[in-house]
């Protein structure tokens, strides 16, 4: 088995890093990387339904599609991520419990006693430390997972969305958990020691691994595969099931309802009601990305008025 571990904190690149070595390269990797702040979405979501529009688009914090399904994670300089990528057989491709093992084997070296809970969490103690997602391709898997080390709470509390009931979709759901970071099981560890030691456990668990980084000629075709892919607004937003929006709103003590229906990140039915100025903005809607910098653009007001109730 390969291991890296990724010194880029992009993750548009280390997204794209799990894609390229998974229908690229034959081998089994082991890869840690960090991100910056960055919402990650599964596959079949809804951005804005999974992500806090509001807060991340104030904050210039990106919400990001991955190529695994399941739900939506925040990731920021505490969160470390692993993936495994393997050749497998056929038939039993999937299986959460496999990959999750030696993380938690790893995890009861520090003294954390870890447990796989539900589809494809780790919890200590009832409390989440890990999500984890696959994604199948051919005769390889990928299974990535996330670890709470010392993330930002309150930031990762206001960028996942908490009140989803305004959408429907047949896009899949997260499930939230109450959440711990793992530095406070492990005291006088930081987050740098952390990694070393995850990575130094992986990387020496069997004689044949082997440390390796990315040549210069790959991470060309990944930066190449970042910038046509994850860096897009047709696969972050656009792609995936249709939706639509209904909500309540009050301006100026009047009382308003909005109602979008989007399909390919487009506003295909927009129905305002409650003053004429509102019932003569939703044409001007019909057809307009379902994005705050569009709408704000196409209606010319400010960001504060319509965010709250079209996203």
């Amino acid at each position: 088995m390969f291991c890296l571990n990724l010194k880029s904190t992009d993750p548009f690149f280390n997204l794209a890093v799990d894609e390229y070595l998974l229908k690229h390269r034959k081998e089994d990797f082991f890869v840690l990387s960090v991100n910056n702040p960055s919402v990650i979405i599964g596959k079949h979501q809804v951005a804005h339904r999974e992500a806090d529009t509001v807060f991340v688009t104030d904050n210039n914090i990106p919400v990001i599609r991955r190529i695994s399904g399941g739900g939506a994670v925040f990731h920021d300089e505490g969160n470390l991520n692993f993936s495994f990528i393997f050749q497998s057989v056929q038939g039993r491709q999937v299986d959460f419990r496999k990959y999750t093992l030696p993380v938690i084997g790893f995890l009861s070296t520090l003294g954390v006693d870890a447990k796989f809970e539900g589809k494809n969490d780790l919890k200590v103690d009832g409390l989440k430390i890990s999500g984890n997602a696959e994604h199948v391709f051919r005769q390889r898997v990928l299974h990535h997972g996330t670890l709470l080390f010392d993330s930002k709470m309150e930031i990762l509390s206001k960028s996942l969305r908490k009140d989803t009931s305004a959408y429907l979709t047949r896009a899949v759901s997260s499930n939230p958990s109450s959440v711990v970071n793992l530095k406070e099981r492990i005291p006088g560890m930081n987050m740098s020691e952390f990694t070393s030691s995850m990575f130094q456990f992986f990387s020496e668990r069997e004689k044949e691994n082997e440390l390796i980084q990315l040549t210069p000629e790959e991470k060309s075709v990944i930066d190449s595969l970042a910038e046509s892919k994850y860096r897009r607004w047709d696969w972050n937003y656009a792609y995936g099931p249709e939706y639509q929006i209904n909500k309540e709103f009050e301006i100026d003590g009047i009382k308003h309802h909005c109602s979008l229906k989007v399909t390919d990140g487009i506003i295909r039915e927009c129905n305002l009601e409650g003053s004429a100025a509102m019932s003569s903005t939703s044409k001007k809607l019909i057809g307009c990305r379902h994005m705050p910098e569009d709408i704000e653009e196409m209606l010319n007001i400010r960001k504060a008025i319509f965010v709250p109730w079209m996203f």
